[in-house]
């Protein structure tokens, strides 16, 4: 036994201590890189003496790569990333793109492009292309060459379908140079609906002004701030900031307009306390609040489903119109403030206009025709629904006549049978 073991394993006892050392420290190494990365660290960190302490504490043997180390790290793992990414993208049949500009804390431009495809698992995937620094001119000219040299560089010019963007002016004429199809953002489109129809209405604005001086004192000011939270927890209420009213945010009038209902009575008796010339909102004013927030919550409740990043949207849009649409019929024998019933007049309105310009958009209605959850029921108009099924036919129509073509060494049979059936069983499908 002895002999057995000297020959066969007394050498494992020198070789493993020091593979499992490199490999640890290659595995913590990779987890200080992901900490950086994923909590938006910076690289200073590995210096800080806080957070040694803590390493040290957790693994005394090991020790921290330096600052310099993993600058060096990180832009390798950048580059292989990309290159994965790249990889992915290109071998994607079809992708979309999403573009927007972005203004930094030190007020700089940004022009952020982002890229969706389906992978070969048929997973949805979402990858950032690039979020480039823009100090040009926001003019199309300027969008269209700094977008078409970032497809270029990620080689998919080709491959893309369709370009979202929000409904600046310069942004649709930078589309209309890069000649892609274009669609406006269904979730901005929603919040400059409400927001026009909100500024239409004099009481709800003078209301939201007066709601968002309240908000700001509350937010800006440390006794006040304080007394509100003593307040709450002496209601036995979680202690919540007030949420302030900011345009460039979708649902921001909502989410300012609910919370302050919410906590209406700690808002109340932390003003009486507190010496403030703000004139607090009136019970008439918050009974107009709760029926705004009545008319507003399908509206939320829509942006965020259509502001998911996971799940396709493009099949919603329109059946998700129609919904808003029933949603404002459905309430309208509950408002009993004229605010709240001229705000329901404009918001039905303009959902109506906005669902008859979508209904008219051929990719959101074959979309929502071919999802198997929506069909023909998604539409509200019907005559706008009878277009978009002569649509789908036309274009079946020409797909099984270009199939039906035969091609050397194939019987037209062959061709004609499976592509036939599969064009037939898709209108089936949608009637």
């Amino acid at each position: 036994m002895l002999r057995h073991y000297r020959a066969k394993h007394e050498n494992e006892i020198h070789d493993t201590p020091m593979t499992n050392s490199a490999s640890r420290k290659q595995i913590l190494d990779e987890a200080v890189l992901n900490f950086i990365v994923k909590d938006c660290q910076p690289l200073s960190v590995v210096e800080n003496e806080g957070f040694r302490e803590l390493v040290q504490l957790l693994e005394p043997s090991y020790v921290l790569p330096t600052r310099k180390t993993i600058k060096q790290t990180l832009a390798k793992k950048y580059e292989e990333e990309r290159e994965r990414v790249k990889m992915e993208v290109q071998q994607a049949v079809a992708v979309s793109i999403t573009a927007d500009m972005w203004t930094s804390v030190n007020m700089e431009a940004y022009l952020a492009l982002t890229c969706h495809y389906i992978n070969e698992n048929l997973q949805l995937c979402t990858s950032v292309l690039g979020v480039q620094y823009f100090p040009q001119s926001h003019t199309a000219d300027n969008l269209a060459q700094v977008k078409r040299a970032m497809m270029e560089d990620w080689a998919i010019t080709n491959k893309v379908k369709c370009l979202v963007t929000d409904a600046a002016p310069n942004m649709i004429a930078c589309t209309r140079q890069l000649q892609i199809r274009h669609l406006i953002c269904i979730a901005h489109s929603l919040n400059l609906l409400v927001r026009k129809s909100c500024d239409q209405i004099p009481t709800l604005t003078s209301i939201r002004h007066k709601a968002r001086h309240i908000v700001t004192y509350f937010r800006s000011s440390t006794t006040a701030k304080e007394k509100l939270a003593q307040v709450q927890q002496q209601m036995g209420r979680p202690t919540l900031k007030l949420i302030n009213e900011v345009p460039t945010r979708w649902n921001s009038t909502y989410e300012m307009l609910s919370r302050l209902h919410d906590e209406k009575e700690a808002v109340w008796v932390s003003l009486a306390s507190l010496k403030t010339d703000l004139t607090p909102l009136t019970a008439d004013e918050f009974t107009i609040i709760g029926e705004t927030l009545l008319v507003l919550a399908p509206f939320h409740q829509a942006t965020v489903e259509l502001s998911a990043e996971r799940r396709v949207s493009g099949s919603k849009v329109i059946p998700m119109m129609k919904m808003l649409y029933m949603a404002l019929e459905r309430n309208a024998s509950t408002l009993h403030t004229d605010t709240a019933r001229h705000l329901h007049e404009h918001l039905k309105r303009r959902v109506t206009d906005t669902a008859s310009n979508l209904e008219s958009l051929g990719v959101l209605t074959l979309a929502t025709l071919l999802d198997p959850r929506f069909k023909s029921l998604g539409f509200h108009s019907s005559s706008k629904c009878n277009e978009a099924l002569s649509r789908l036919r036309t274009e079946c129509a020409s797909i099984v006549g270009g199939s039906n073509e035969p091609q050397p060494g194939t019987s037209s049979q062959q061709l004609s049978a499976p592509t036939s059936g599969m064009i037939l069983s898709i209108i089936f499908c949608c009637l």
